[in-house]
């Protein structure tokens, strides 16, 4: 299987995968997709979907996003959890996975006046989501990218540099 075009960016909630995302695609002159967007525009506000039809309901709009999303040349950003659905991490072995990661020091202020429906304890709720998904980010990933302290401009002359681009 050949890898497509799309370049697609995982990582945990806050990590800045829609702002990279968005330099990259600028400076790479391909579109920009954010999945969560896309569920969105689809079936409305995150936490109203969570609420109203559960946590395997948006998990299903978020498979049909990404799958919209890595079917052309673009930058994709994926929400958190959208790599705990198998059928999504099999299709990501078709395109190129960036995974963003982080010490998680920048996070706590990233977070604050979040509406995410999984941080109801806030920074806590973070830190046992993320080591929960360490390991399926590190094990489909493609390039991994830490971002701990360092800028937008670095983190995406980091992922040009390791693609030869």
């Amino acid at each position: 299987m050949t890898k497509t075009d799309a370049l697609v960016l995982v990582g945990p909630m806050g990590v800045g995968k829609t702002t990279v995302g968005k330099k990259l695609a600028r400076s790479l002159k391909v579109p920009f997709v954010d999945t969560d967007s896309l569920v969105v525009a689809e079936h409305g506000a995150i936490e109203k979907i969570f609420s109203e039809q559960g946590e395997p309901a948006f998990r299903r709009y978020e498979e049909r996003a990404l799958n919209q999303a890595i079917s052309a040349a673009a930058v994709v950003a994926t929400g958190g959890g959208a790599v705990l659905s198998e059928l999504t991490r099999n299709r990501l072995k078709a395109v190129t996975v960036i995974y963003l990661s982080s010490d998680g020091r920048h996070i706590k202020s990233r977070l604050k006046g979040s509406k995410r429906p999984l941080l109801k304890n806030g920074f806590d709720d973070w830190t046992r989501i993320y080591d929960e998904r360490k390991p399926i980010y590190e094990s489909i990933a493609d390039l991994t990218i830490n971002t701990s302290g360092q800028s937008l401009g670095a983190t995406v002359n980091e992922i040009k540099q390791k693609l030869g681009l």
